[in-house]
């Protein structure tokens, strides 16, 4: 059990027990892939049991402690706790997103707060797509809620983490540390990014669940092929809104107004934002399919998502790719697609509950024959956001 590990490891590094105790979940998006930084919909569901615990307490001394069990070398740093102004550092990276956290959380208050000694054990896979950032982010700010007694709104919680992955380098939306914040057990979360206005939609249908399955090809997205994608989709509203000034972001731009100015756009521009403007449709059309229970339908729309990254958005991969397509062999299989930033990571399969025992041993062997690679797969349900433990 995760807490269990995590109280192991903060007495056997500080010698006492720990007085707080939390977890928030990683991700897994069901549709709505490169559209947060569009202004546009998104549909995520917290892990029900892929979270990241962390317990730790008051250390009586103006420095920050921290171990985590996820890294053999590098797993413990200390930082003095008053680093507001202080930039990130280079060794050990997983220490700067606690840094950043803590930098967003005492922002504008006391810097001189303070210290800590923090452990941090993870059950959401490193570089999988699954928000394992997020889940640090937000687990380390329902932390300090608790140690300072300075809990807020949620909304509020869920942008300071943002602003620490920022902090970090990394432009990410908002839907990651939304849905570790707002998971709700049973539920999806549809969140309008541009209003922030999120909708919790029911998925509770005992015979459908879903699987991850992580391809064990780790990414890690930090500028490159994520912020050329985020910029490709501004030059396609720069040019789109020359004929439609009120026209903000791709969420704006319809399928006609896109096909009006596709001879002004480039190629890669024009795919970008074909898959976009699809990718927003899609969403919307999946969570009322939800609501009316039509699991088929959604299935479809996630092959139709997957094709969009594949073809038009080019964020697959060969690995995602023979995932989804050895998923669709199987009988009961609803839909299945790439999830996360891309460039490898996991897929998310719909399915009948009664095909799962089937459906693992296929994307075992066929993936196994084709790449050398065992996958990894895990199903889940949708499951609480963060929360406060009791040790």
């Amino acid at each position: 059990m995760a807490l269990q590990r995590a109280r192991s490891l903060f007495s056997s590094r500080f010698q006492r027990e720990p007085s707080v105790a939390v977890a928030a979940p990683g991700r897994v998006n069901l549709i709505g892939e490169h559209t947060d930084y569009n202004d546009g919909f998104v549909m995520p569901l917290a892990l029900s049991d892929k979270v990241c615990t962390v317990v730790g307490a008051k250390n009586n001394t103006n420095t920050v402690r921290v171990v985590t069990e996820s890294f053999s070398e590098d797993n413990y740093t200390e930082f003095p706790a008053s680093v507001v102004g202080a930039g990130a550092s280079k060794e050990p990276k997983w220490c700067n997103y606690v840094k950043g956290v803590v930098l967003q959380f005492f922002k504008g208050g006391d810097a001189s707060f303070e210290g800590f000694d923090l452990a941090l054990v993870s059950d959401v896979p490193l570089g999988g797509g699954l928000s394992s950032s997020a889940a640090l982010e937000v687990a380390t700010y329902t932390f300090l809620e608790q140690l300072t007694g300075r809990t807020g709104d949620k909304k509020h919680k869920a942008l300071l983490c943002q602003a620490a992955e920022h902090w970090l380098g990394m432009p990410c939306g908002i839907m990651d540390q939304f849905i570790s914040v707002m998971g709700r057990a049973g539920h999806v979360l549809l969140l309008d990014c541009r209003s922030q206005e999120e909708t919790h939609v029911p998925f509770t249908d005992p015979n459908v669940i879903l699987l991850v399955t992580n391809s064990n090809v780790k990414h890690e997205l930090t500028g490159g092929e994520y912020a050329s994608r985020r910029s490709q989709c501004y030059e396609a509203v720069d040019v789109v809104k020359k004929r439609h000034p009120d026209v903000k972001a791709l969420r704006d731009v319809s399928k006609a107004q896109l096909d009006e100015a596709s001879s002004d756009l480039s190629p890669v521009s024009l795919r970008r934002a074909r898959h976009v403007v699809g990718e927003d449709a899609r969403t919307l059309q999946a969570a009322e399919a939800l609501k009316r229970g039509d699991y088929e339908t959604v299935g479809k729309l996630m092959v139709e998502s997957h094709n969009s990254l594949r073809d038009d958005f080019e964020v697959s991969c060969v690995e995602l790719d023979l995932l989804v397509e050895l998923a669709l062999q199987v009988p009961g299989v609803l839909g299945s697609r790439m999830t996360g930033g891309g460039f490898g990571g996991c897929t998310v399969t719909l399915l009948r509950a009664s095909a799962l025992d089937e459906l693992v041993a296929h994307l075992t062997k066929g993936y196994k024959d084709k790449t050398g690679k065992t996958p990894t797969c895990f199903p889940t349900v949708p499951g609480d956001g963060a929360r406060v433990l009791t040790l």
